[in-house]
């Protein structure tokens, strides 16, 4: 089974004061690193990473790995206009595409694989979500996800409101729920909150990589 994968690296992480968040360095590598060595590990025979807002920057931290890189020239259009460029730009050959986030701080090679097994065993649905068993004993869906060849078609031929998590909500029937108390799926940064939330709940710091990316206060998560 040949497998791509589209890297989400186009936001504006306003509400991470506008910074490019997927910059953030966990143990010295940046996030957007971490997310291609776990989709190496992986075996995914083909990435796409789509850049918009910091494209400069984030381009520089991934120009050395064996990607496709694409520039969303409207980024603010939502996710959904990202995800068609990458859908767009991976060839043809494939049988499965993952869509992931290039700010998840946890993701690991390992988790890709279990997310692909589940695409295996998926029997006729389109689309298999992590789906992360919550402290409340509620479910909180996940990220990466990983669609069929014949969904990425569609989405390619529907307009963007068609697509991504509104396609998910008109068609709950065909996902398939990979249930896990994996927390890793569920664990992505929006927030200055949710950096000191990571510190607390893990022990680990995310750092800024550079004096021209930290908060007036210094990096956050710095120690």
């Amino acid at each position: 089974m040949k497998i791509g994968a589209v890297l989400l690296a186009a936001g504006a992480a306003s509400r991470m004061g506008s910074r490019p968040k997927c910059l953030l360095e966990l143990a010295g590598v940046p996030l957007v690193r971490r997310q291609l060595i776990a989709l190496a590990g992986a075996d995914v025979d083909e990435v796409v990473v789509v850049l918009g807002h910091y494209a400069e920057q984030v381009e520089a931290a991934v120009v050395s790995s064996p990607v496709t890189l694409v520039r969303n020239p409207s980024p603010d259009d939502g996710q959904a206009s990202s995800v068609r460029l990458g859908l767009r730009a991976l060839s043809s050959r494939l049988d499965a595409v993952i869509v992931a986030l290039a700010d998840q701080p946890m993701i690991e090679a390992s988790d890709i694989t279990a997310l692909i097994s589940a695409y295996r065993h998926r029997g006729d649905k389109s689309m298999v979500v992590p789906r992360v068993s919550s402290p409340d004993g509620n479910w909180v869906p996940g990220n990466p996800v990983i669609l069929s060849a014949d969904l990425r078609q569609q989405w390619l031929a529907a307009a963007d409101d068609g697509m991504c998590r509104r396609w998910r909500q008109q068609h709950p029937e065909q996902i398939a729920w990979l249930e896990t108390d994996n927390r890793h799926y569920a664990m992505d940064l929006d927030t200055p909150e949710d950096l000191k939330r990571f510190e607390t709940d893990t022990g680990r710091a995310l750092v800024w990589p550079s004096a021209s990316l930290a908060s007036p206060d210094g990096p956050i998560g710095a120690k």
